[in-house]
């Protein structure tokens, strides 16, 4: 019941936040949608750092992936993803920063991806020789880490393998190859 005079204000859903980025950081997330982009842009709708909610009745249950994609549905431009009207990103890809780096963080942004929904997500830490790549999948409702023997992992959704590849400037970037020995890179431009 409704009392006259006392109307519920508007949710107010931003579609930005000012946030440092560091240049690696920026270049590392801009490949990721380019080769993305000119890979499945026909088949999915791609974003890129734009906010992603999933309550309708909360603007502060939201993310802001790295990368992600939704199939059956042509890219387009758009300013931020409800899933209530374009539904759960089917992958999300998170760059690991220094804001990312403590595990409370992590725990945090992980707690709020399984509350999201999306099927698989890419934990990429390019600062980390030893393991750099991570995978969690959503199964019953809970997003569980795979084990990765290798520093590789099949993507379930998008018909190739995760990779961390050294640049011939030095660095790690995360790529995705057609084959698991990263010989048939989406978008090569190394």
């Amino acid at each position: 019941m409704t009392m006259l005079g006392s109307e519920q204000p508007a949710l107010h859903f931003p579609d930005s936040a000012e946030v440092p980025e560091s240049t690696r950081h920026f270049e590392l997330r801009s490949l990721i949608y380019e080769f993305l982009t000119l890979a499945f842009g026909d088949l999915a709708t791609i974003g890129c750092d734009q906010f992603v909610y999933w309550d309708p009745s909360n603007p502060r249950a939201c993310l802001a992936p790295d990368a992600f994609l939704r199939f059956d549905a042509k890219d387009e431009h758009f300013r931020s993803w409800k899933v209530w009207e374009r539904g759960v990103p089917q992958v999300a890809v998170e760059i690991i920063s220094d804001a990312d780096a403590s595990e409370l963080s992590w725990h945090e942004k992980l707690e709020r991806y399984r509350q999201l929904g999306v099927s698989e997500l890419v934990w990429f830490d390019p600062e980390s020789a030893e393991r750099p790549l991570r995978i969690w999948d959503f199964v019953d409702d809970d997003l569980l880490e795979r084990h990765l023997p290798e520093p590789l992992a099949e993507s379930r959704h998008l018909g190739g393998y995760w990779l961390p590849v050294e640049e011939p400037s030095g660095g790690l970037t995360l790529r995705l190859s057609r084959d698991e020995h990263g010989l048939s890179l989406f978008l090569n431009t190394l």
